[in-house]
């Protein structure tokens, strides 16, 4: 599934399209028409945590990949893509992913303030939030997506271990000091990522996220599939510490 970073490097590839006409929109999405983005023209395209948004002047159409979404620009797979957007010079395709048509402003759909790589991101707002929920588990947090937008299960692995906090943590046994890190490094390391996925070299900067080993303890890590959300988790025992009852660090 592509982290709000992937979403980054999308936007920024497809700038060449905006002030475009679409001359011609099809594909399978049944979730909108695709012939009433014909003619008209791209205002801006624009990210919140893990969406992908293409603005016209009165609508935006609304991306998600979920998990295995893919996109090409100005090339095509076998496959018919959801949505291909086609213009003067150049197309967009998208596949496998969600599509939907926002008819409402887009400032009174998203928060800006919870995108983590957002000029608008808010951290005070962050912890919170983070306050309000505190019998949610450290490693739901992170991908709560009302609080931490555009972070994904690898960022959460990656800040987690930056921060020796153990993901079965609730926020509530959590101290302070360690949720305002938490926070802070959600927004580090979503711009770590996005610089070390355009030099791709993001894999071989990952520390715990599907490593078998602690590099700080050298002992195996624990692979779970944790919380509510169930993903992929993987922690030291040992360096990680699980806190309870407000614990002092």
């Amino acid at each position: 599934m592509p982290e709000g970073p992937t979403i980054i490097i999308l936007k920024e590839a497809v700038q060449a399209f905006k002030g475009q006409k679409v001359l011609r929109a099809e594909g399978t999405t049944k979730k909108l028409d695709p012939a009433l983005l014909n003619n008209r023209v791209i205002t801006d395209f624009k990210s919140w945590g893990k969406h992908f948004l293409i603005c016209f002047d009165t609508i935006t159409v609304r991306i998600h990949f979920m998990l295995f979404g893919s996109y090409l620009i100005n090339e095509r797979k076998a496959a018919i893509p959801r949505l291909s957007l086609q213009f003067d010079d150049g197309e967009l395709n998208l596949y496998a992913c969600a599509v939907q048509l926002i008819e409402k402003p887009i400032d009174e759909v998203y928060d800006w303030t919870a995108d983590v790589m957002s000029p608008a991101w808010d951290g005070n707002s962050a912890i919170r939030k983070l306050r309000e929920n505190p019998a949610m588990l450290a490693c739901d947090a992170l991908l709560n997506q009302e609080i931490f937008a555009g972070v994904g299960n690898i960022i959460k692995n990656e800040v987690l271990f930056r921060i020796h906090v153990h993901p079965g943590n609730l926020v509530g046994n959590i101290p302070e000091n360690k949720l305002a890190e938490m926070t802070e490094e959600a927004v580090n390391y979503s711009f770590d990522f996005l610089r070390w996925k355009k030099e791709f070299t993001l894999k071989k900067h990952w520390l715990a996220h599907t490593k078998k080993t602690c590099p700080r303890d050298h002992i195996p890590f624990h692979k779970e599939y944790m919380g509510k959300t169930n993903r992929r988790t993987f922690y030291c025992p040992v360096c990680q510490e699980l806190y309870q009852d407000n614990e002092a660090p």
